[in-house]
């Protein structure tokens, strides 16, 4: 068993990326795939950990893509370094503290301070986002939990909601081939659209150099995980899967099991490393 998308505090996630690779052998799976947000600074301190605890670890980033509805990107095999993806990342990630800067601003505006250096620190130094300024407004007094800061604050529509960049899908797309990683559509359903129209956008992602589609998803009804299967199936791509885990940020995921229903087979692993170039 496998888990492909997994998040540490090197994002969005509340633990160290040691401590997600030691609930991954925990949980008895053979691999895992580390896919923090537009960074991968947490790959080489987990693979150390991968390697003492015996499981394997995939080097993954998740990267958000220009779409009327949520479209995010996993990209595998990715190693950290030079390249055309990994150089990219490095200009996502420098958006990504201006964003946030912007956001706390926003919140003193709102009466709900919040400083830089207490966003560093609930972060971990590095990779602040949106999981980490509701961690702080809750432990402030103002919000009831994670998802309550969200709902009140930090959610699309709300007050203290700032955009971040994104990259057109096809560029994505372009820069994971070019740097000899594997890109899948990451929880499909968030796209919002129609059944017709998602099928539609699958296939024009698959032509253009997508490799899978995340249908077993944490968050998922095996109904939807089915359909999905299906869906992929038709446009040539591997069904991938994983939890989705963020630790406290998410508490109704847990690693390798999602809800308690996920299962993701080390076949998948496979299938994906059969599209590697050679």
């Amino acid at each position: 068993m496998v888990d492909l998308h997994l998040h540490s505090s090197v994002s969005d996630g509340s633990d160290p990326p040691e401590r997600v690779v030691e609930l991954a052998a925990g949980a008895g799976l053979s691999a895992l795939a580390l896919t923090d947000h537009d960074r991968q600074d947490g790959v080489a301190v987990a693979a150390k950990k991968a390697a003492e605890v015996g499981v394997e670890l995939v080097p993954g980033v998740e990267i958000s893509c220009e779409h009327k509805g949520t479209m995010h990107m996993l990209v595998y095999f990715l190693e950290p370094g030079e390249g055309p993806l990994q150089d990219e990342l490095g200009r996502l990630q420098r958006a990504r503290d201006t964003r946030n800067e912007r956001l706390i601003a926003r919140l003193a505006e709102l009466g709900l301070p919040v400083s830089m250096q207490e966003l560093s620190e609930e972060a971990g130094g590095t990779g602040a986002g949106r999981p980490h300024v509701a961690a702080i407004l809750v432990r402030k007094g103002y919000a009831s939990s994670v998802q309550d800061a969200f709902d009140k604050f930090l959610a699309k529509g709300k007050p203290a909601y700032m955009d971040k960049e994104r990259l057109e899908p096809d560029k994505a797309l372009s820069l994971a081939v070019q740097s000899g990683a594997l890109p899948v559509l990451a929880h499909p359903l968030s796209l919002g659209l129609p059944p017709a129209e998602t099928r539609s956008l699958v296939q024009e992602l698959a032509d253009a150099g997508l490799a899978g589609l995340e249908a077993i998803y944490g968050r998922y009804e095996q109904a939807e995980r089915a359909e999905l299967a299906v869906m992929a199936a038709r446009a040539g791509l591997v069904v991938t899967g994983g939890s989705d885990y963020h630790g406290t940020y998410k508490p109704d995921l847990s690693v390798g099991t999602g809800r308690g229903d996920l299962h993701v087979p080390d076949g998948v692993l496979a299938a994906l490393r059969e599209r590697l170039p050679a």
